[in-house]
């Protein structure tokens, strides 16, 4: 199975030249420091950052440089900041083209709920509604399953949704897998000593499973 930085990993094999890309709170944002350097993209955050960088190095680090996460960043040659405000400006406008983004649970129909337990405290909703509601092409990187090994891809989501039929791609510490069109989640790849029957059985949504299902390659 795959931890956080192999997700990351393989999530920024994903990534195509030229994109404007928004990274959610959590293991979307180690994707930074993982982009191919042929490939050239800019990153941006919803508290008004356009242009990060990989996490910085202990001597790099500026508390005041922050991403929505609060997480210490660092900044690209030609990076702007400006309000949070005309950051929100330009994901509503349309002008994100993927989004990659948490989830605590995906459904067979790409609905997406990553952003309240019910009973728990939260620290809000952050830019999530937003960015699912304006980009073209969502990307999620989650766990398979909770620490109980429930199923989190499943039939239909049991939490506050965040937005209904947005996710395209799903990565997990198990898996890669797309939405397909009719609903459903189809099995792309597996990742390194996981079988097609493992995730079977950790897969509660209807799952299309091909003849031939090829292993992770990073």
């Amino acid at each position: 199975m795959l931890d956080k930085i192999g997700i990351a990993k393989r999530i920024a094999k994903e990534i195509k030249d030229g994109s404007y890309i928004n990274l959610g709170i959590g293991i979307p944002t180690l994707v930074a420091n993982y982009i191919p350097e042929k490939i050239n993209v800019v990153l941006q955050s919803e508290n008004g950052l356009l242009g990060i960088g990989p996490f910085p190095s202990e001597e790099q680090v500026d508390a005041d440089l922050i991403n929505a996460g609060k997480q210490t960043v660092s900044m690209t040659p030609g990076s702007a900041l400006f309000s949070s405000a005309e950051s929100f400006a330009m994901i509503r406008g349309g002008h994100v083209d993927l989004t990659i983004l948490g989830a605590m649970e995906v459904s067979e129909n790409g609905d997406l709920a990553n952003w309240k337990i019910p009973g728990k405290m939260v620290k809000g909703m952050g830019g999530a509604m937003d960015l699912v509601a304006s980009a073209d092409n969502i990307i999620v990187a989650m766990q398979h399953t909770s620490r109980s090994g429930d199923s989190k891809l499943l039939k239909k989501c049991s939490l506050p949704i965040t937005g209904l039929s947005c996710v395209k791609k799903i990565v997990t510490n198990m898996a890669v897998l797309d939405i397909l069109p009719t609903g459903g989640f189809q099995l792309l790849e597996r990742a390194p000593g996981v079988s097609v029957d493992d995730i079977k059985a950790a897969t509660q949504g209807k799952l299309h499973v091909p003849d031939n299902v090829p292993e992770m390659t990073f």
